[in-house]
């Protein structure tokens, strides 16, 4: 295990990246990755996909199982897997398309996460008029 690389940092990969890099290195499927921590499939997909996380006690135990820190599964910080191949690889543009795209996503999330709090508020606005 490796200090994290830039292939997951905060700014390049989300959560859900890095939860699949993570299984990926310790050669687990999803099914199988369910299965250790006593959930259904349907419930690691989202997670690396970025449409749910995980509750705090399975975040332990998935850290545990895959040999990496909640911190870094979390924000790229801290004790994590090295990034698919060899360093250097990537072009300067390739580089810098992927922190955009990182970007583009975490401002996605951002605006998902303002959405769901507009629509909550909206349903409480709509519940008082009643």
């Amino acid at each position: 295990m490796a200090e994290t690389s830039d292939w997951y940092a905060a700014n390049v990969a989300t959560f859900g990246d890095r939860l699949a890099g993570a299984r990926e290195a310790a050669g687990l499927s999803q099914e199988q990755l369910a299965k250790r921590l006593g959930v259904r499939l349907t419930s690691i997909q989202p997670w690396e996909d970025d449409a749910s996380g995980p509750r705090a006690n399975r975040l332990q135990m998935m850290a545990g199982m895959l040999n990496v820190s909640i911190r870094w599964l979390l924000t790229g910080e801290g004790e994590g897997v090295e990034g698919p191949g060899q360093p250097g690889t990537l072009t300067d543009d390739a580089q810098t398309a992927l922190k955009d795209l990182g970007r583009m996503r975490a401002q996605m999330l951002a605006l998902a996460t303002e959405m769901g709090q507009m629509e909550k508020r909206l349903r409480h606005l709509l519940r008082d008029e009643e």
